[in-house]
């Protein structure tokens, strides 16, 4: 029979797998505590929890959310990242924390909509433009053919002005 704590903790698990966007899982061995502490600072800022939790209980919680497929991406110690708005947020954090303390965490990999991702793919979602880039650049691809046809159409009238203006020059 599990204890109190167990079941407690399986069942927030389990509402963390089901309302969140992305679930990143890292292996923090080797990592100080301080370390630690401050990549949950970095999280927090962003609205996204960061847990270490016990492998036999993200495995239930997945199997009992119907994201059994969490179980690849599961080994050794693990925290996990629960992303609740843009999935690429933790991504990107966990990428710049490894690059800029050159830490000796990494990535296992993610689970993003029952889809899992490997680490490697995970470093590759943290390299995308963010939604608002993608649609600026969208914006401006439909905007590029619409002021060239705008300049096409008033070079005629730009060129009858400097017609008109160098021949009042003559006087």
């Amino acid at each position: 029979m599990p204890s109190e704590k167990n079941q407690q903790l399986l069942q927030e698990i389990m509402e963390k797998l089901s309302k969140c966007t992305i679930a990143v899982t890292t292996n923090y061995g080797g990592l100080p505590v301080t370390s630690l502490n401050e990549l949950r600072r970095r999280f927090r800022e962003q609205k996204i929890e960061y847990r270490v939790v016990k492998n036999t209980i993200a495995k239930l919680a997945g199997e009992k959310t119907g994201m059994g497929s969490i179980n690849d991406i599961l080994e050794g110690p693990t925290a996990i990242a629960f992303g609740y708005d843009d999935p690429l947020v933790p991504a990107r954090i966990l990428e710049e924390y490894i690059r800029t303390t050159r830490s000796s965490l990494t990535i296992r990999g993610a689970l993003m909509d029952g889809t899992v991702l490997q680490g490697s793919d995970v470093m590759r979602l943290a390299t995308l433009p963010s939604r608002e880039e993608l649609l600026g650049q969208l914006v401006s691809q439909m905007q590029a053919p619409m002021s060239r046809l705008a300049s096409i159409l008033l070079s005629p009238v730009q060129g009858l002005a400097t017609v008109l203006g160098r021949r009042l020059e003559q006087g």
